[in-house]
């Protein structure tokens, strides 16, 4: 790959940049990642979370080694090898680690409410990295949807937990919003440097960055209870594995590079229904008012607190 190339791997991408091509390809893969709590759900049924949050990593680290390697892609370089580590801490290590220790003792349904805040959080991280300075009404609404999203897991008292109830914040829902804080923060890097090094190319190089350390997570986890579970289970953390953690970052980061960030962020809004319709037909979870109630509510809060940003100073969009 020629010097020159990489940094213009999302400036002529396969699909023309425009309004409609960073929406498509975010679509895109929201779509895969709106499977990723209900696969989850089921492979804690017969896997240890500690295995799954660090196989499917593995999984598809070497997925990524293989394409870089075949692809004869350049090194990347200076800092964006410590930019490359801040996107393996969110997405790679924090967010899979932390969802499947959540799901074992949470619904799926009320994981991905959870994980609804997402959208607001991703925006917030763009801001912060971009040093941008959007109105006081943003930060009010993103205010308001964190509370939402609190309150919603406060108010559930379903859920089988060790330590929780209503009233209480228990600590899977600490979990969740662990990981939405993580995952927030990996995404925003990465949209940025996707645009330097290319969508696909920033997700395989975090795997490989991030690759000896689950590898070894992999050898504890198995060192401990050798991995036993029903074809159903071991399907579901392939998907995890191959697409949630490797094939759909090539859609995602595609659509945050082409951008605007926080307008392809609002496509998140629809992960969380998808995931909550997934959990209700393959898991058969029974979808409650609450639940219900408290996904409308969140992913509103959500989707007006990103609405905010764009609304503001719009010749600043391209700066």
């Amino acid at each position: 790959m020629r010097d020159h190339s990489s940094a213009t791997t999302l400036i002529r991408p396969v699909i023309p940049p425009g309004p409609a091509a960073g929406i498509r390809w975010g679509l895109l893969g929201v779509a895969a990642f709106s499977f990723t709590v209900p696969f989850t759900r089921v492979a804690v049924g017969g896997l240890m979370p500690l295995f799954i949050g660090s196989g499917r990593a593995v999984v598809a680290g070497i997925l990524a080694t293989c394409a870089l390697s075949l692809t004869k892609q350049r090194l990347p370089r200076g800092k964006q090898w410590a930019r490359l580590a801040v996107v393996a801490c969110g997405i790679v290590v924090g967010f899979p680690l932390l969802t499947s220790f959540a799901l074992m003792t949470t619904p799926a349904s009320h994981g991905a409410v959870v994980i609804a805040l997402l959208p607001a959080a991703t925006a917030t991280a763009a801001v912060l990295r971009g040093r941008e300075h959007p109105p006081i009404a943003f930060w009010l609404v993103t205010a308001v949807g964190a509370i939402a999203a609190i309150g919603f897991a406060l108010s559930q008292a379903g859920h089988p937990v060790q330590s929780g109830g209503l009233g209480q914040l228990d600590g899977a829902d600490l979990l969740l919003l662990g990981a939405v804080i993580a995952a927030a923060i990996g995404y925003a890097e990465g949209g940025l440097l996707a645009r330097e090094l290319g969508a696909w190319q920033t997700v395989s190089w975090a795997l490989v960055l991030a690759l000896p350390l689950m590898a070894g997570l992999m050898a504890l986890s198995t060192a401990q209870q050798l991995p036993s579970a029903s074809p159903v289970q071991w399907a579901a953390f392939a998907y995890l594995g191959i697409v949630s953690m490797f094939l759909g970052f090539f859609a995602w980061y595609r659509g945050l590079a082409i951008g605007p960030m926080a307008k392809v962020s609002q496509i998140q809004l629809v992960q969380p229904v998808l995931s909550i319709c997934w959990a209700g037909l393959l898991l058969g979870e029974t979808l409650g008012w609450t639940t219900i109630v408290g996904g409308i509510a969140v992913i509103l809060c959500a989707g007006v607190a990103v609405r905010v940003r764009l609304n503001p100073q719009p010749a600043n969009q391209n700066r």
